[in-house]
């Protein structure tokens, strides 16, 4: 068995990994590269392998830097079987679509400017490819193990990431050997609401492991509530708005939950709630569909008042005009927008109107990836560029780091810790201090092999 790294090796996003074994090509995610400045080239460069040539697709969850280039896959030739949960399937429908109207809405905007003699710009893919991924879907159950190629076995356990999420193990059999590579995906918290704690894994040759929060801790769930309890405190004496930048897939309903379990407690009735997300208000409603994989508590939670999808005082803002109506509103209101990042969508325009005034309170809930706007406010920059405007910083900025939906450093080695034998592992969806943080603790602790792989290395097992 032989593992070529592709993509998130020395970066948190691009999820990409190659495995070739029983004579097989199996791939591991297909995600987009973000945050970075030259992401757009990049996403639609060549891929390193020819996708014909690929006998199968194994998703881990249906976050955009997982499964973003799926479609583009799919367009340049890959006509294999894509398995992954039924959730993940569901979720990823969504986030691949909305993803095919953005590009198409980009190259729309290139060509309105477009130079005579010059070629006109394209969209990535386009929601046909969309759909045309859609249809190679082949939804597994979790620990159910599944032989999707000859010789070739996946078992996917739940991460506790996001909705879906998943571990993958891949067992290949060839001349009468056995081996067998884990793929972590992206691990969750324990403890985190609505979904199960991350599933140990019992053996494994070699693990591909992620490592975004390889050399930090989190705050404990407690003190992240009295944190964000402070903040609606503080909000509400300033008397300015709470704007928060989420991602569609995972942190808004988090959120949504904390703020049902807490509505009394944190005096919620008092504002004017919004969820401005197209995306989200989708993702939200497959939530819904796929009660049978909560956690026991938000099961309990689903079933009393306030209900966490439908609290009285949350509008749900579809259109535009809807959207734009919210930024009349200059304070009582807590706004949940995307992007998670700040790279586009309506939390642009949020910000646009309340970054400048200190009675606003700007909190990110989420990881915010080098080159994006979001990590330049959370860095402490003191103007941003928006819709041609220079605009000042004067807004409160919390980052509320306790509602990751990645494990830190202790949940990722609890989580390496409880495989047998502590085989050699390969370090991944991590930038390099991340990634060398968690390799000496690994090493220091667990006693094993620790590689720290970039795009094009290779691992055999």
């Amino acid at each position: 068995m032989e593992i070529e790294f592709h993509g998130a090796a020395g970066e948190v996003t691009g999820s990409c990994h190659l495995v070739n074994a029983a004579g097989k090509r199996v791939l591991l995610d297909c995600g987009m590269v973000q945050g970075d400045r030259d992401a757009d080239t990049r996403n639609a460069a060549d891929f390193p392998f020819d996708p014909k040539s690929i006998d199968a697709l194994v998703l881990s969850h249906a976050h955009l830097d997982h499964c973003g280039r799926v479609p583009l896959l799919v367009k340049r030739g890959f006509g294999g079987p894509i398995y992954t949960t039924s959730a993940t399937s569901d979720l990823a429908n969504i986030i691949m679509s909305d993803s095919a109207h953005i590009t198409d809405m980009d190259a729309r905007d290139a060509n309105r400017n477009l130079a005579p003699g010059a070629k006109p710009a394209q969209p990535l893919y386009t929601q046909a490819d969309v759909d045309a991924a859609m249809k190679l879907m082949k939804p597994l159950n979790y620990n159910e193990p599944q032989e999707i190629l000859p010789n070739i076995r996946v078992t996917l356990r739940d991460a506790g990431h996001i909705l879906g999420s998943a571990t993958v193990e891949i067992a290949a059999t060839e001349n009468n050997a056995r081996r067998t590579l884990v793929f972590s995906g992206d691990l969750g918290q324990k403890g985190t609401p609505i979904l199960c704690d991350p599933q140990n894994v019992p053996a494994a040759d070699l693990v591909i492991m992620e490592s975004t929060y390889g050399n930090r801790l989190h705050k404990t769930r407690e003190d992240t509530l009295a944190e964000l309890a402070a903040i609606f405190k503080a909000a509400h004496k300033d008397g300015g708005n709470i704007v928060i930048p989420a991602f569609a897939v995972g942190r808004t309903q988090e959120l949504l939950y904390f703020f049902a379990e807490h509505y009394d407690e944190w005096q919620l009735g008092q504002y004017k709630m919004f969820l401005d997300s197209p995306m989200a208000t989708k993702v939200t409603a497959c939530y819904d569909r796929h009660e049978d994989l909560f956690d026991e508590d938000a099961k309990k939670l689903w079933l009393m008042r306030p209900h966490p999808l439908r609290m009285p005082n949350l509008t749900f803002t579809a259109s535009t005009d809807d959207s734009r109506a919210i930024n009349s509103i200059r304070g009582g209101a807590v706004i949940i927008a995307g992007s998670g990042m700040c790279e586009g969508g309506r939390i642009r325009h949020h910000l646009r109107h309340n970054i400048a005034n200190p009675a606003a309170h700007i909190v990110f809930v989420g990881y915010q990836a080098q080159g994006t706007l979001g990590r330049r406010i959370v860095d402490g920059a003191k103007h941003v560029h928006l819709f041609g405007d220079d605009i000042p910083v004067r807004a409160h900025i919390h980052t509320v780091g306790g509602l990751s939906a990645h494990a830190d450093r202790d949940g990722l080695s609890d989580w390496y810790g409880a495989i047998q034998k502590h085989p050699p592992v390969w370090l991944v969806h991590g930038e390099d201090d991340g990634r060398a943080g968690l390799a000496d603790y690994l090493k220091q602790k667990w006693g094993c092999g620790v590689n720290l792989p970039k795009p094009g290395d290779k691992a055999a097992v």
